[in-house]
């Protein structure tokens, strides 16, 4: 290379970009920005990261925020930034044995008690029941609730009795402490007076008892059960043509010495929900017309099914008997040649849901009884009987008043 040639190179500092380098060294010394040279401010490559380019400075780098309240990432390492923690020994939900088994099943995880207000489940009557359905409050009492107010205990008070929280926590309300918070609420019924005080004592055998409008069953001698009739079984408890009756599903159950009504009938056809019990009571209120207890079936007929003939069914149809209709009618599924319909009605009459589809041109295929007032069949298997539970019982007498 010739002598002007390397007076005019970058090396020497003059020639084209020379100044421009020169200049930048001056701004690095004076701590003014980034120099695109390489260490110190005298690398080879300046000019070459854009020496005739504005200069910007770099932006700050940005620290991470980090959240006080998460200790650690899902896999129980410690969070970014806290020194010295120690990682979590418990492992995540998805490795523990038995995750992903079904709830219910052998070896399946047990399910995390709801966070919430202490003793919320508790504070409902019969809250914390193992057995039976949840039927939530009682939405229509069959009577009327007295005045909230303190009564005397002079006319309720029975000096030889049992105190009533003691009553109450005997029969699987709630504990006896949450029991005397709802004696204190006014939430509390004795012989249809509201009751506030905590002294008040009463025969358990003659006194009724009401939490929340539902009726404390004291007797333990009653008993009340449902049974999932299959099709083709007799509803008495004995046949004197040999076929198959209730009495043969009772063998198996611990209360098959009890004499026990069943509510009602089905026909050997239909299958469903039948009651049992040995209160006759309530049996014959469940029973009688003028307490209206709402029934509900299923209903299978051959499709496709007219629109109008459902109004027709509420409406009302003429019937041997005397007028029939249904309370309410509803369209449950729909496939090539067969129609589910889910019926609600509260007469008692005889084959009344068959005759009712034959008066208007659709014969019954299958017929399900699934509910009799509040209760229902829920996934009880067909041909097994199950005791009611202490809340369906309380809801099911609340149904006819008692």
């Amino acid at each position: 290379m010739t002598q002007a040639g390397r007076q005019g190179s970058p090396r020497n500092g003059s020639g084209r970009g020379g100044n421009e380098r020169n200049n930048s060294q001056q701004r690095s010394t004076q701590g003014g920005g980034f120099s695109g040279g390489s260490r110190g401010g005298t690398g080879k490559r300046g000019p070459a990261f854009g020496g005739d380019r504005p200069h910007r400075s770099p932006k700050p780098r940005e620290e991470r925020f980090i959240d006080p309240d998460l200790a650690g990432d899902q896999q129980g390492r410690p969070a970014e930034g806290a020194r010295g923690a120690k990682p979590s020994s418990r492992k995540p939900a998805a490795r523990k044995p038995g995750a992903k088994k079904a709830p219910g099943t052998p070896g399946a995880l047990k399910p995390k008690p709801r966070t919430g207000t202490p003793g919320a489940a508790a504070s409902r009557a019969f809250g914390s029941e193992r057995f039976g359905q949840n039927l939530g409050p009682v939405r229509k009492p069959g009577r009327k609730k007295g005045p909230r107010g303190n009564v005397p205990q002079s006319e309720l008070h029975d000096a030889d009795g049992v105190r009533l929280q003691k009553v109450m926590a005997s029969a699987g309300v709630a504990s006896r402490r949450v029991c005397e918070e709802m004696i204190a609420e006014g939430r509390v019924e004795v012989d249809g007076q509201v009751v506030t005080e905590l002294g008040m004592r009463v025969d358990p055998k003659t006194a009724v008892i009401h939490v929340d409008g539902l009726r404390i069953q004291l007797d333990e001698n009653l008993v009340y059960m449902v049974f999932n009739k299959p099709k083709g079984v007799v509803s008495t408890m004995e046949d004197p043509e040999g076929r198959p009756c209730i009495s043969d599903f009772l063998k198996s159950n611990k209360n098959t010495g009890e004499r026990l009504f069943h509510v009602g009938r089905l026909d050997v056809a239909t299958e469903g929900l039948l009651l049992l019990t040995n209160d006759g009571e309530l049996a014959n209120r469940l029973t009688h017309p003028s307490y209206e207890v709402p029934k509900t079936y299923l209903v299978q007929v051959r499709g496709p099914f007219p629109q109008g003939v459902g109004a027709q069914l509420k409406s009302g149809v003429e019937l041997e008997d005397g007028f029939a209709n249904v309370d309410s009618f509803r369209l449950v599924d729909s496939t090539p040649g067969h129609v589910l319909i889910e019926v609600v009605l509260h007469s008692g009459k005889n084959r009344i849901v068959r005759r009712l589809f034959d008066a208007v041109g659709f014969p019954v295929q299958r017929l399900v009884r699934v509910k009799v007032g509040p209760i229902g069949l829920g996934d009880q298997r067909q041909g097994s009987i199950r005791n009611l539970g202490k809340q369906e019982v309380g809801h099911l007498l609340a149904s006819v008043g008692l």
